[in-house]
């Protein structure tokens, strides 16, 4: 594998690792739970952040990964057969979080999505404790545990 293509790799995988660890960010649970939905905004073309295509290839790197199908296999190469699982892995964890950074940030800023994160009870459900502001009675409450 060629050196630029290796830093290339590592900073990727640095930047999602960074990106995902940050404070007050999301959480893999979350992350987790808005791929569905990415797949469903994606395909009805309510969000055009990231295409049909780019979705088919992570799937295609998760396949690839369980697969026992290998380009350079463990069994004979030993620890370098593990190279092309590695590069594989790392592109595929640096889109999953870059792409779920910007579906969760698009949700939050169209009113769609959980309600998880910085939205708060965005989506209607109220948090045991949290205090909900509710226009329509002119006053706050808060909801009883």
């Amino acid at each position: 594998m060629a050196m630029a293509s290796k830093v290339t790799t590592l900073r990727s995988l640095a930047t999602a690792v960074r990106i995902a660890t940050r404070p007050g960010g999301p959480s893999l649970v979350e992350r987790a739970q808005a791929v569905p939905r990415l797949v469903r905004a994606v395909r009805s073309g309510e969000y055009t952040g990231t295409s049909v295509g780019r979705l088919l290839m992570m799937l295609g790197a998760a396949g690839y990964l369980v697969s026992p199908v290998d380009l350079l296999p463990e069994g004979i190469l030993g620890a370098f057969g593990l190279a092309d699982d590695a590069v594989v892995g790392s592109w595929l964890a640096a889109e999953l979080v870059t792409e779920t950074e910007a579906f969760l940030e698009w949700e939050r800023s169209t009113g769609r999505g959980s309600g998880h994160g910085a939205g708060g009870a965005a989506g209607g459900a109220a948090v045991p404790g949290e205090v909900v502001d509710d226009g329509a009675r002119g006053g706050s409450t808060s909801p009883r545990a």
